[in-house]
């Protein structure tokens, strides 16, 4: 099972080196953005699953957080727009 886990791992890194270079060429800001979110979807992720592979049940509160924080970001960017 801690295979299988590995390889979800290496495919959020996959995830996160394709919103990097949309990151860094995305033609507006709101790719820009999108991007941003999909790091915090990755981050939630990647920290759920190394708390599986290390028994770790903290990790679950730590994802909860970067959700969370994920959210906010996404309302002050909605919201600096808007103006």
């Amino acid at each position: 099972m801690i295979i299988i886990f590995q390889v979800s791992l290496g495919i959020l890194a996959l995830a996160f080196a394709g919103g990097l270079v949309r990151v860094l060429l995305g033609p507006a800001p709101a790719d820009r953005m999108t991007a941003a979110q999909l790091f915090g979807t990755i981050g939630v992720a990647a920290v759920l699953l190394l708390g599986e592979i290390t028994e770790l049940p903290a990790a679950r509160d730590v994802a909860l957080i970067l959700a969370v924080l994920a959210a906010v970001v996404s309302f002050a960017f909605a919201r600096l727009c808007s103006r």
